[in-house]
């Protein structure tokens, strides 16, 4: 684990001094992550038109422009400033694909702490895909709407929290550097979300699925 953490100090280094290959591999080590970010945020009506490897290639041309911002953001990790990219970039994409049929702002997923909110569309939607059984898919829509608006009702930042964690498999440690949070803050938050997605699926007497307990840490 040392030498991965050395070997990662090393390449945001490299990349901070000017090399331009350490970019490469930094979007390389991160991929998974960026993977899973793009795949739960992406708008579930572009779904067979744009894909996550779409959005990371388009991403990593945005990454290789602003790189000299990185350089100047010395407080900002390379975890954080590459998932502001992608999100940027991610935006751009609903954007350009969807223009006015967008989502309503309070519903529109924001990338930047400390607003960055997860769409309570997109928790609703990964529910469903992942836990419901096809013998309920015509229930799908209304299940969806009711799921919306009790997620709706969570705080932002355990709504963030959650994705994050679940969805994304970041750890806490990740969790508390992108959302800006001390480690015993995001951690707490993860429980209280957790356990109010759990009340919220037992209030669904029509939902069943598997386990909803935590991602990897």
């Amino acid at each position: 684990m040392d030498s991965e953490n050395g070997r990662l100090q090393r390449l945001v280094q490299l990349l901070r001094d000017g090399d331009e290959q350490a970019l490469a591999e930094l979007f390389l080590w991160y991929r998974d992550k960026l993977w899973r970010m793009v795949n739960f945020r992406l708008d579930q009506r572009l779904l067979g038109r744009v894909d996550a490897d779409d959005v990371l290639q388009e991403a990593y041309l945005a990454a290789a422009q602003r790189v000299e911002h990185f350089r100047k953001e010395t407080e900002m990790s390379a975890l954080v400033w590459l998932r502001l990219i992608v999100g940027q970039t991610l935006t751009d994409v609903h954007r350009r694909h969807l223009g006015a049929r967008m989502r309503d702002a309070r519903q529109e997923v924001s990338m930047h702490v400390p607003s960055a909110q997860a769409s309570s569309i997109s928790l609703a939607a990964h529910l469903l895909g992942h836990l419901t059984s096809p013998s309920q898919a015509a229930m799908r829509d209304e299940m969806a709407r009711r799921l919306e608006e009790a997620l709706d009702s969570m705080d932002p930042i355990d709504r963030e929290v959650l994705a994050l964690r679940h969805f994304e498999e970041l750890s806490n440690n990740e969790v508390s550097e992108v959302l800006g949070l001390q480690k015993s803050a995001a951690s707490n938050r993860y429980v209280r979300a957790l356990s109010r997605l759990r009340g919220i699926l037992a209030s669904m007497p029509d939902f069943s699925g598997g386990d909803s307990g935590p991602a990897r840490t």
